[in-house]
């Protein structure tokens, strides 16, 4: 019996060891909020002057970059790579090759963080390594599913891809005015996959969670909408890229807002009060509904400023949507079931109050701009901060229901 006992706990202690790696949703959100509280809080000491910023480009630049590349990419790897598989039942990415993969995130992560120390060609070598390995991989688990549509997912992020490399292109002196317009075009980009990804997962969430409610009422999706919405986004995107700032980018701009706000007309959000899983998802498409409009009214009137649209699409959009799809895929893939942990309910309370002070800041001026981008900077940063200290048992441990992954 002592024998068994023991063989039973050194197998547990396996299983613990290798949970991490069961699948890529796993390591890639405890690195986002790991990154995330880490790299905001940095640039808030940056912006203070209290530590030097990276000698890469300019400090606005390499903000950008970490918020895109590092955090949001991050993001993007460890849903679409536990989601694939998901949708066309093949394979997972697991094991080793996992490790392989977050380990080149880890070193891009390092080598923009000591740009400056190291050669700009080790920098962008490091750094660009991850988005064309995330996309081979994405391919490798699409390919011959005969799921045409979700080849657009994997053409989004080829094109990150590249938009990284016009960044490091003008670090690298190749290029005059790459960097900005890269920048910019990345987020746009972002902004497409959040209203594809939203507009697959929130209908659906929505209704099921609803039936569990005992609500009679059913999220509709209407999908001449959706392929309006994402149509409208994307040429914002191109737009951005050729004419950014203009009349035609502002049009565009206010019709993805009005496309992306009506198609959530028919998904009972007034409902969702009671599930905060689900209400979170609604929050975040709000907000791209919301700075799609602000970047309408700053481009056609210059009735706002840029950033005001900016970071409502990002610290806003992209940020609560990451903190909603990151707390509910944590829970479903291990198994447990979709009831937020004690206390994680001030994750979403925090990424809103972070981004709408962030978004006012770009409209205020003097010391009350300053106040709400300190704010800002860290009610964000604790956000996702409190996501890792409570997500991590979750995220380190075997499913409960003995299931892989």
């Amino acid at each position: 019996m002592p024998i068994q006992i023991e063989t039973g706990e050194r197998a547990a202690r396996q299983a613990a060891a290798t949970a991490l790696w069961g699948r890529a949703f796993r390591p890639f959100f405890l690195g986002v909020g790991v990154y995330a509280f880490a790299v905001t809080a940095a640039w808030t000491a940056i912006w203070r002057g209290a530590v030097p910023a990276p000698a890469w480009l300019t400090p606005l630049w390499w903000h950008g970059h970490e918020m895109l590349f590092g955090v949001v990419a991050a993001a993007i790897a460890g849903f679409l790579l536990t989601a694939a598989p998901v949708w066309t039942g093949r394979p997972a990415l697991c094991g080793r090759p996992l490790q392989a993969l977050f380990a080149v995130w880890v070193l891009g992560r390092l080598a923009m963080l000591c740009a400056g120390r190291l050669p700009a060609g080790v920098v962008a070598a490091l750094d660009l390594a991850f988005l064309p390995l995330v996309a081979a991989a994405l391919a490798r688990t699409l390919w011959r599913s005969g799921q045409w549509r979700n080849y657009g997912v994997l053409a989004l992020v080829a094109a990150l891809a590249l938009a990284n490399a016009a960044v490091h292109a003008q670090a690298l002196g190749l290029s005059a005015d790459s960097a900005p317009r890269a920048l910019r075009f990345t987020a746009d980009v972002v902004v497409v996959l959040v209203v594809v990804i939203g507009g697959r997962i929130t209908p659906p969430f929505t209704t099921n969670a609803l039936i569990r409610l005992g609500v009679d009422a059913r999220a509709v999706s209407r999908p001449w909408l959706d392929r309006l919405a994402v149509a409208a986004v994307a040429l914002l995107a191109a737009t951005d890229l050729l004419a950014p700032r203009s009349p035609a980018s502002g049009a565009l701009a206010a019709a993805a807002a009005l496309a992306v706000a009506a198609r959530m007309t028919g998904w009972q959000t007034l409902r969702t009060g009671r599930d905060p899983l689900v209400w979170s998802l609604h929050a975040g498409m709000a907000w791209v509904a919301l700075g799609l409009a602000l970047v309408a009214a700053g481009d056609l009137a210059g009735a706002v400023p840029p950033t005001a649209g900016l970071h409502a699409l990002t610290a806003g959009g992209m940020g609560s949507m990451i903190l909603a799809v990151v707390t509910r895929v944590s829970l479903g893939h291990t198994g447990r079931a979709l009831i937020l942990p004690r206390g994680a309910i001030g994750c979403y309370a925090l990424v809103h109050g972070g981004a709408a002070a962030r978004v006012a800041a770009g409209i205020a001026t003097g010391s009350v701009q300053g106040a709400l981008l300190l704010a800002g900077g860290l009610l964000w940063a604790a956000a996702f901060g409190l996501f890792a200290v409570l997500y991590a048992p979750i995220l380190v441990r075997p499913r409960v229901d003995g299931k892989e992954g």
